[in-house]
């Protein structure tokens, strides 16, 4: 069955006959390759990883709500070298907590964290409480927080979905429903429960976070050494620069679009743009759209090209000056970048490649028709 995209509905139960018995080799297929990516392969190092104390497992996500774990490190050791128990932080007074926790910003995080420690050393005498929904009535806890400290340190079955696990799922099982939706959210918790390794709760929930930060990344992937490109439907179609989808794209300020003009035997990759978006019914080429700008040369996108569609041989013809473009509520700003193809990719090979001759027919957005101009490309792409 590997290569078989399963037919994932908006909610699991509904999936019966063959298609539940594809969603079950999918499953099954999918907690193998993670768990053993995680055992022989997955080194990333945080100094809460693998703690079973809850209050250190608390502590590190409730700094890691609204800040990059680069940076919640060293607050994490700062805080439990000061204040090694909970009991520990409860006594301390206010002004001394609030300053140590100075910088991180989002000072409700402190609050809550001295008023949960507070109550927990007043009512249960320091003792954190053990299950998920006793947790996740502490003030300042969601139910991400709640599923990581039941199942790090309780080894309780509950999956933690964060933004790392919406991308690893929505890629992996070809899920196109927007993350940020009520509907999506519902979607891919049914999801991440349904596909949770339940023997080993907590090192599954580290391993998909570990494998959405270091290998299933938002920009740029790692698919061509990814163990899960054999069953990943967004890899065998092209989409991972397509997945996860999200609505709020349409309510951003500034966007990075980079177009990758690929030509092979005189013919681009063209597609139409759709959904919800700026453009739609417009024409363009390959785009990677990313939250930050990327900084191209030659390697990077040889790089790129191999990680993504395993390319080994192209030849980078051209690595466009930055070009911007402002909409009424947003502003574009991105690159364009030429490259010869040797031959199709398999995940590719359902785009449309068209002659440059068919493409000047086609309706483009501005943002692609000013370099087109500009590079005197309109009918001669190539």
């Amino acid at each position: 069955m590997p290569g078989t995209r399963p037919y994932i509905p908006g909610f699991i139960k509904q999936l019966t006959g063959s298609n539940l018995l594809i969603f079950a080799h999918m499953k099954k297929e999918f907690t193998s390759l993670l768990m053993k990516w995680h055992q022989q392969v997955n080194k990333r190092e945080m100094p809460w990883k693998g703690e079973k104390d809850p209050y250190k497992i608390w502590l590190s996500e409730v700094i890691l709500q609204q800040t990059r774990v680069e940076q919640g490190w060293a607050y994490y050791e700062k805080f439990i070298s000061a204040f090694p128990t909970i009991k520990q932080l409860a006594a301390a007074k206010d002004e001394k907590v609030l300053k140590l926790w100075e910088g991180l910003g989002y000072y409700n995080r402190c609050r809550n964290l001295l008023f949960t420690a507070r109550k927990i050393a007043k009512e249960n005498n320091g003792h954190f409480p053990d299950s998920y929904d006793s947790i996740i009535e502490l003030k300042g806890v969601g139910p991400y927080t709640a599923a990581a400290i039941a199942s790090f340190a309780f080894n309780l079955p509950h999956a933690v979905v964060d933004g790392n696990v919406f991308r690893v799922l929505s890629r992996i099982f070809g899920i196109d429903t927007a993350i940020d939706s009520t509907a999506g959210k519902n979607e891919f918790s049914i999801l991440a429960e349904a596909v949770l390794y339940k023997k080993e709760p907590g090192p599954y929930n580290q391993a998909i976070m570990d494998f959405g930060a270091t290998v299933c990344k938002p920009a740029l992937p790692l698919c061509n050494h990814c163990p899960m490109k054999i069953i990943c439907a967004a890899y065998r179609e092209g989409k991972v620069n397509q997945l996860p989808i999200k609505e709020k794209l349409l309510k951003k300020k500034h966007r990075w679009f980079y177009y990758f003009l690929m030509e092979h035997e005189g013919k681009l990759l063209v597609h139409k743009r759709e959904g919800k978006d700026i453009w739609q019914g417009l024409h363009e080429f390959y785009l990677l759209e990313t939250d930050e700008q990327i900084k191209w040369d030659n390697q990077l996108v040889k790089e790129w090209l191999h990680e993504q569609f395993n390319i080994t041989k192209a030849d980078i013809q051209h690595v466009s000056p930055l070009q911007k473009q402002q909409l009424t509520h947003q502003e574009i700003k991105g690159q364009f970048i030429k490259v010869k193809l040797s031959g199709i990719p398999d995940g590719l090979g359902h785009y449309q490649w068209l002659s440059a001759n068919k493409i000047s027919k086609l309706a483009f957005p501005k943002f692609i028709n000013q370099y087109l101009e500009m590079e005197s490309l309109q009918i001669d792409l190539f």
